[in-house]
């Protein structure tokens, strides 16, 4: 495939040492060639959405991301799970997208990747985030599913070390970039 391709990843957790920017500091090196991949900016500068708060304008960051991913070929969501949901981070920052016109995640394809110490990986929030980017028309692809269970035992010093988990995301990558070319 000679399609060179740039993916966004917005990673959802804003604990120092999170094992989801461990997860998504490791994929361009474990993306396909000629896939490049470009940190969004942290959600966790946005304010609380609020109809008044938009009202007086968007906030710049809320555009720049918005931009950024309007102009990539797919979205790469790294999410944690909170209380069986996800972050209030990330609902808020979908909050804002939502709200930007044209539409930057509409027909926008979509991979969603969940890590946490649990045994389940986050799948609670995968499912809660999959309901959530219907609204946006989101082409989000369903197999295979990156949900990252035990990852406290797969992440050394910040980097996401353990082999079977990497080649697991190299392929999952692969299928990403055949569902955004199609």
């Amino acid at each position: 495939m000679n399609t060179a391709l740039k993916f966004v990843t917005l990673t959802c957790s804003l604990r120092a040492g999170s094992f989801n920017a461990a997860t998504a500091a490791a994929l361009p090196e474990l993306g396909p060639e000629g896939v490049t991949f470009e940190p969004l900016g942290s959600p966790g500068s946005f304010p609380h959405y609020s109809q008044d708060t938009e009202a007086a304008g968007f906030p710049t960051e809320v555009l720049a991301m918005a931009e950024a991913i309007f102009k990539a070929d797919g979205l790469i969501i790294i999410t944690p799970e909170y209380n069986h949901s996800i972050p209030g981070v990330l609902k808020n920052a979908l909050d804002w997208l939502s709200r930007v016109s044209p539409q930057p995640i509409a027909g926008k394809p979509v991979l969603i990747q969940s890590a946490s110490p649990g045994k389940l990986g986050g799948v609670r929030a995968q499912l809660h985030l999959r309901q959530i980017l219907g609204y946006f028309d989101a082409r989000i692809l369903n197999k295979p599913e990156a949900i990252i269970g035990e990852v406290s035992d797969k992440v050394t010093d910040g980097i996401l070390t353990d082999e079977s988990t990497r080649q697991f995301l190299s392929r999952q990558l692969v299928a990403f970039r055949d569902f955004a070319v199609k």
